[in-house]
This record gives C-alpha cells, sequence and structure tokens, in this order.
C-alpha cells in the first residue's frame, strides 16, 4: 500500500473531522471513567490506523493523538519510516497489534515500540535476539483468547500464565500485560462478562508477581464495557478513521 509523503512544514491546520473524531472518542472514555468512578488518565486510548495511509494518520497526529496500533506490519514500517523521514518520530508510540510470522519478526522489533500480539514463545524468542542494542527494550503483551474463539489469535487461557512467566524473563523485551480480541457480543452486560476474565487473568499474573499494568480490551463498539471491567487501554479504529 503506497504511503503519502508526509510534508513536516504543512502542520498547521488541522482538520477539523479529525479533532472532531478524537473528541468525541475522548468524550466517550471520559464518561465511561466517570460511570464506574475511575479516572480518565488510568486509560490510554490507541489508534488503530491500519488500511489508512500517513497522511491521514497525520492528520489524527495533528490533533494530539500520539500512540497508533497497526495489524499489518510492512504498512505499519512504511508509516513510521514516513514519520521520522519527516521529523515527527519524537513522543509517537508504534504498536503492532496484529499477528506476527516468525520471518517477520526481525522487522518487527527494529521498528516498533510495542508489540500486543504475542502468544508463541518462539515469537517472544525471536524479538528478544532481534531488538536493536541502541534501542530500549520492547514493550510488548500476550494475547490470550480469552473467550476460546476458534477464529481468534492468541494463547489459551489455560497456557497463558506460563507464557506470560517466559516472556517476563527475556532479555530486551519488558513484559507490560494483557491484550485480548474477544468475539462481538450483543449486550454491555455480556461484553463486561467477558472482558472480567481477562481482568480476573490480569489480576492473578499480578498476584504471582508479575510485572504488568496494561490490560488491553475494548474497541470502537464496546469501549464502555472495556473501561467498566478495568481496561487501561483501549484500541479504537472505526470511531476514529471510520469505515475500512
Amino acid at each position: 500500500m503506497p504511503m503519502s509523503s508526509l510534508d513536516v512544514s504543512s502542520s498547521g491546520t488541522v482538520p477539523s473531522a479529525s479533532a472532531l473524531k478524537l473528541a468525541a472518542v475522548r468524550e466517550r472514555l471520559a464518561r465511561a471513567c466517570e460511570a464506574c468512578g475511575r479516572a480518565v488518565s488510568s486509560v490510554h486510548l490507541l489508534a488503530v490506523s491500519k488500511t489508512f495511509p500517513a497522511d491521514v494518520v497525520r492528520d489524527m497526529y495533528d490533533a494530539g493523538q500520539l500512540a497508533f496500533g497497526e495489524n499489518y506490519i510492512q504498512e505499519g514500517v512504511e508509516k513510521i519510516e514516513t514519520f521520522k523521514n519527516a521529523g515527527l518520530a519524537a513522543g509517537l508510540a508504534w504498536h503492532c497489534i496484529g499477528p506476527i510470522q516468525s520471518n517477520k519478526t526481525a522487522i518487527v522489533a527494529a521498528h516498533f515500540d510495542w508489540v500486543q500480539s504475542i502468544d508463541r514463545l518462539k515469537i517472544a524468542q525471536r524479538l528478544s535476539a532481534q531488538r536493536p542494542a541502541h534501542l530500549p527494550d520492547l514493550q510488548v503483551c500476550v494475547q490470550v483468547n480469552i473467550d476460546g474463539g476458534q477464529t481468534k489469535s492468541g494463547v489459551s487461557v489455560a497456557d497463558a500464565t506460563a507464557l506470560a512467566v517466559a516472556v517476563n524473563a527475556l532479555p530486551r523485551l519488558t513484559l507490560r500485560g494483557l491484550m485480548c480480541i474477544p468475539d462481538p457480543v450483543t449486550s454491555q452486560a455480556e461484553q463486561v462478562a467477558v472482558f472480567s476474565r481477562a481482568t480476573a487473568l490480569f489480576k492473578e499474573w499480578q498476584a504471582v508477581g508479575l510485572p504488568v499494568d496494561t490490560l488491553s480490551m475494548g474497541m470502537s463498539a464496546d469501549l464502555e464495557a472495556a473501561v467498566q471491567s478495568g481496561a487501561t487501554m483501549v484500541r479504537v479504529g472505526t470511531a476514529l478513521f471510520g469505515g475500512r
């Protein structure tokens, strides 16, 4: 997918559409936090920018968003390089949130700040070995198939803690927490019931001494339920960028 060029000198006016969409999502987060007595600062917003070109991501950056999630590795790397070449890398955090094949670990390790989709020890070991020495540790989450969806990526709940312990022991990686993408359900009560399983597992990890602080769950359609259930990061694409 070709990337649009970014001109660092043309960052004057933020398009109102991007600013309004970002403000609307932040307002949703604020209301969700208020409804369950949480500080809005306790939930971080990750803008899922997959399939959208770099100039659209730049609009959201100009509106004040600094953390972006990419599912497709080559597309994400092209955007990362485009922003760097435009002198816009400082303060940005790029999250790989899609599946990673073994032959892609080196490029992920060299370019991304976070990986949220670790579901096999082999992938974590390769990321650890291939993280360049001049970069800070790669921040990582273990992806858990929290509801047992047959077509979903993620380690099973039964094997998740053992994988988290093993990942935590690897050099050049910092284990941050748990990520999940449950299958859609109809009501907020059903959403909360599923998310609560992830919250319980996250708390188990904390109880056994794993240094985790990130519970990444919830998207455009269910972020309120995720916040109610204890999410510390929500991954929002459609509500920010529109349909794909």
